[in-house]
């Protein structure tokens, strides 16, 4: 698609669906993504820094619970909010990203504005700050800011920001990609406590050598547990 897509473009497409616009978007782009795949990327003639330019309007993917999604330029307010599945690409967004979101993974590549994370109770999210901003950006109510540092982790996203760039053309991704060792270290990684503490609990059991379904049980009753024993219950 060439030129301004309306609101909800892409709302709810399930797997196999490949939407590619360029141009720009309203709000509500990928309401309810059930799989698909969601490509915004600037007009081909355009000389603009994406990362510094808003290229998709407010509440994009929201409650989305599958697919994927790469927008080659800034967000509006709360990006992604109640995200449960979807894995994004994103340059900048506004205020309140990833609010409410329980599962996925999105990275931004740029500035995220206030309140990020604020309600995050599952999933990751993957934040390029080079200007140090986002300790006071950040929501830490539930959720830890911390390095990337984990190999597997960082081959991740360095995976997901070079499908970003392949499939947008991104010059700003395209940048990071060609130099990582020295963006690496200004990635900071935010997931919520509570999620984290699920994954270490998950690692465990599964190491003793209980198959998933028996390791997310132990998991989720170890986790309960521990919740009740804290608030003295």
């Amino acid at each position: 698609f060439v030129g301004s897509a309306g609101q909800s473009f892409a709302a709810f497409i399930p797997r196999g669906l490949t939407l590619i616009i360029e141009g720009e978007a309203n709000d509500y782009i990928g309401k309810g993504l059930s799989g698909g795949k969601v490509i915004v990327r600037p007009d081909h003639r355009s000389t603009y820094r994406s990362e510094e330019n808003i290229i998709v309007g407010n509440v994009a993917f929201y409650g989305a619970t599958a697919g994927e999604a790469y927008i080659s330029g800034a967000a509006g307010e709360r990006f992604c909010v109640r995200n449960s599945g979807l894995r994004a690409v994103v340059e900048a967004v506004g205020d309140h990203g990833c609010e409410y979101m329980t599962g996925g993974q999105v990275v931004v590549l740029g500035k995220t504005g206030r309140n990020f994370a604020a309600g995050m109770s599952g999933g990751v999210a993957y934040v390029l700050d080079v200007d140090g901003h986002l300790e006071t950006d950040c929501n830490t109510d539930m959720a830890d800011i911390t390095p990337l540092t984990d190999p597997e982790e960082t081959a991740a996203v360095y995976d997901l920001v070079k499908r970003h760039c392949a499939w947008t053309g991104s010059r700003h991704a395209e940048k990071i990609i060609s130099h990582w060792s020295d963006w690496l270290p200004y990635f900071r990684r935010i997931m919520p406590r509570d999620f984290q503490r699920m994954l270490s609990s998950l690692q465990t059991f599964t190491k003793q050598g209980l198959d998933k379904e028996e390791a997310m049980m132990a998991a989720f009753e170890a986790n309960t547990r521990d919740m009740a024993r804290v608030s003295g219950n």
